[in-house]
């Protein structure tokens, strides 16, 4: 769903309240067909009941302000603008949306998949590595230095590191997302598109939120910000987010731990405390000159992704293990822990028709992720008769470095002509550990501890440009251009010794590799009347040359992968129709990814990277946001997608243990020594969903001009999935589906809100992702009911 908004209530004149966001206005628009037939039969009534004493002109201006949509003002092109006045395809999703989703302690990024279309994310390194998917292109590697096609920008700052990108969302007035290329005006690493989130900004009036909501398993989440003026040029907000859970997983494994670290224990893990504090000052001496300092801290604790060893039996899809129990050897029963502090400097100046917009931002963390890589004890699940398994891993980032520079010179005037000119800046690096206990356990053999540290780097810079051109008052071109220089480093600094006490690493311990790469767009919008408009676009971008270092830790070479490039080409549609009441935008989109960048897994179960000569894709997508009749929300989105690898030479590892294939591979296979590859090409991209469907709605009962009670559902439908390169009958999805309910009540003309919530509220058991060698699953979270409570002042 591109825009999520609810049936508003009348607002007292004192209250204030930004138009384009009423305080009444909640945040989740759903439901199922019943719901729906129920908000049809409904409003007749209590429209009959308001209309006493009413003359008709009255009651119809009424019921069109009730069912009018609010506009939306989105920045895809780095300037305020009217979503349907932009020719990319965008998705929004309000905060109010957002805090609604994680009402049950959900990711806050994660939460997000499946409610915009074509956008998908999924995890198997816990809540600090989500990774996104945009109209089917992501990457599926683990790595920590992997770099994905999807950019993530929180508050102007772009943030590139995989553990950066986790960074919460708390205290959020927007969610963009931008689809397809962004590379004139966001730069490399956007083939797949953006994500764009903005905070609640400080300003000159008193305001204030908070979201608490309990549940199942002693789940907390509370969401909040409060801001206003010091003085009459310096105004404030500070924000802050807490999610906690408690440990809900059974360790029952009760043989010997390989290390020492794990027994029995019930209510093992599963558990989290996520703590985050954002503080931000504005300074506006001049309607000229206004200066945003912002400063976030996150202190995170929790579990690692678990991975649940033969939940897959061969030949088949179905799970058939339950979520809250494993059976883990090692790994001390999966913890994870980051630490993340960062800041940025928004400077704007206006003077004439022009503006210069300065933004410098610094990010940092450190922290671990440990866990039973094979999902279980390996003497519990023998292969040929003998126990195997890798043990566990661990990756740690010793200390995390992010700068960035942003200039920008934009025209701010009416006239036809609009142009903006800027420069970026990227300086990035970090000192990461791999750790992987590696022993196969045959009779009494194993092989010890393999480590290594590695240092990687990347620096980038960039110059760009943008032209817009109103020929009439319907028919807009704009272009925009990009040059970009984007370099990574890494280097081996230490290794463990994997034999003897004497390093026996033989690959190579300092890479490089740079690329300097032109980027475009070019569109055109023409409105056919006031209520619809058509564009068409085409965009070139690319995504940098990426490094595999983590494969030293089974004393392998790194492996690498050079760029690669995007054409896509889109045309849409976007109307307001039938007074307003009725959004509609829907888009088609072709696109080439040449030298795409894959990842495998090699015989040991470690990413592998490589290019393959390219993919194509076609698809469809759609975002409806409807308000039939007063009281009444519809939301609706939906995407259709057709994936295809090209190339015939390039065979992906299959899923095995010790030579012997595990799952039922359907692709044409060749052997080399003990292992069996498989040809990828025709294969669909991983994690790129065939469709998906999403469908909400909301309906209120006033009860008064002040209060409603209300009932809410949102559910969402996945098709096929597969989560690897090759074509299997065990690791995929098809027609996933889970859904969300709310019921409660509103008063106050929106000022509160009081409400009993289920997520996942049929407890829908999902495959989200797997390690192919061991059978080993990953589930969607479980059920979550509880109550919630909202709060908006003044």
């Amino acid at each position: 769903m591109s825009v999520v908004s609810a049936a508003r209530l009348p607002q007292r004149s004192r209250v204030a309240v930004r138009p384009s966001r009423p305080l009444a206005k909640t945040a989740l628009a759903s439901a199922c067909a019943g719901l729906l037939l129920l908000g049809a039969a409904l409003p007749a009534a209590a429209q009959d009941a308001q209309a006493n004493g009413a003359s008709a002109a009255e009651k119809r201006a009424a019921d069109a302000k009730a069912t009018s949509l609010d506009a939306i003002t989105v920045t895809a092109e780095r300037r305020e603008q009217n979503l349907q006045d932009v020719p990319v395809s965008v998705g929004v999703v309000q905060g109010e949306a957002m805090r609604a989703f994680t009402a049950g302690g959900d990711d806050t990024l994660l939460a997000l998949s499946g409610k915009v279309p074509s956008f998908y994310a999924e995890t198997t390194t816990g809540r600090i590595f989500p990774r996104f998917y945009i109209r089917g292109l992501g990457n599926i590697d683990f790595y920590l230095g992997a770099s994905q096609p999807v950019s993530i920008i929180q508050d102007d700052v772009v943030l590139e590191h995989v553990v950066l990108k986790s960074n919460p969302v708390f205290d959020v007035d927007q969610v963009e997302v931008l689809r397809g290329p962004q590379g004139s005006l966001f730069g490399r690493n956007t083939t797949a598109g953006i994500v764009k989130f903005d905070s609640i900004k400080p300003s000159q009036d008193y305001s204030g939120r908070l979201s608490a909501s309990y549940g199942t398993y002693n789940t907390v989440s509370l969401d909040g910000g409060i801001g206003g003026p010091i003085n009459d040029v310096l105004s404030f907000r500070v924000s802050a987010l807490y999610q906690h859970r408690d440990d809900w997983v059974d360790n029952t494994y009760a043989g010997p731990s390989a290390d020492g670290t794990v027994s029995p224990k019930k209510d093992a893990m599963g558990g989290y405390d996520d703590r985050n504090l954002r503080v931000q000052l504005l300074l506006q001496p001049s309607e000229t000159f206004s200066l945003l300092a912002s400063a976030h801290a996150r202190d995170y604790e929790g579990t690692s992704t678990l991975f649940l060893r033969n939940a897959l039996s061969k030949g088949s899809n179905e799970v058939r293990v339950p979520r809250d129990k494993v059976a883990y050897d090692e790994a001390d029963n999966n913890p994870q822990a980051y630490k993340t502090y960062g800041g940025s400097l928004k400077a704007t100046w206006r003077f004439n028709d022009l503006s210069l917009t300065s933004i410098s931002a610094y990010e940092t963390t450190s922290g671990y992720s440990r866990g039973d890589t094979d999902g279980g004890a390996a003497a519990n699940y023998p292969v040929n008769g003998l126990p195997n398994g890798y043990g566990q891993s661990m990756g740690q980032v010793r200390d995390l470095d992010q700068y960035t520079q942003e200039i920008r010179l934009a025209s701010e005037s009416d006239n036809p002509l609009q142009w903006q000119v800027g420069a970026f800046y990227f300086d990035g690096s970090d000192t990461t550990d791999f750790y992987q206990r590696a022993w196969f356990l045959k009779g009494a053999a194993r092989n010890p501890n393999n480590w290594v540290r590695l240092r990687n780097s990347n620096t980038s810079w960039a110059a760009f440009g943008q032209l817009s051109y109103k020929f009439t008052d319907k028919f807009t071109v704009t272009a925009g251009v990009r040059e970009t220089r984007d370099s990574k480093h890494t280097r081996l600094l230490k290794t463990a010794d994997t034999v003897a006490g004497v390093s026996t690493y033989k690959g190579r311990r300092d890479v490089k590799m740079s690329d300097t790469t032109p980027s475009w767009d070019l569109s055109a919008m023409y409105e056919i009347d006031p209520q619809l408009s058509v564009y068409g676009r085409v965009a070139r971008g690319f995504r940098g040359p990426t490094i595999q270092g983590r494969s030293a830790v089974f004393n392998a070479d790194f492996t690498t992968a050079d760029s690669e490039t995007i054409v896509s080409w889109e045309a849409g549609v976007k109307s307001s129709l039938f007074d307003n009441r009725l959004r509609l935008n829907a888009a088609a989109f072709t696109y080439t990814v040449d030298d795409i960048q894959l990842n495998g897994n090699d015989s040991n179960g470690n990413g592998v990277l490589f290019n393959a000569d390219k993919a194509r894709a076609y698809g469809l997508e759609a975002d409806l946001d409807w308000r039939p009749i007063p009281n009444l929300s519809i939301t609706a989105g939906a995407s259709w997608l057709h994936s295809e690898i090209q190339d015939k030479r390039v065979y992906a590892q299959v899923c095995g243990l010790n030579g012997v294939v595990v799952c039922t591979v359907n692709d044409p296979t060749i052997k080399i020594g003990s292992n069996v590859f498989a040809q990828i090409d025709g294969n669909p991209l991983p994690n790129a969903p065939k469709y998906n469907l999403s469908l909400g709605a909301r309906y209120d009962i006033p009860v008064n001009d002040a209060g409603a009670f209300f009932v809410a559902a949102d559910w969402n439908k996945q098709g096929y999935t597969s989560f690897v390169l090759y074509d299997s009958k065990e690791f995929n999805s098809r027609g996933n589906f889970e859904g969300g309910l709310r019921v409660g009540y509103t008063g106050g003309y929106g000022a509160y809100e009081v409400a009993l919530f289920a997520r996942n509220i049929t407890n829908e058991k999902n495959l989200k992702g797997v390690i192919e060698n061991y059978m080993a699953a990953v589930y969607n979270e479980p059920r979550v009911v509880g109550v919630s409570v909202n709060l908006n002042w003044p």
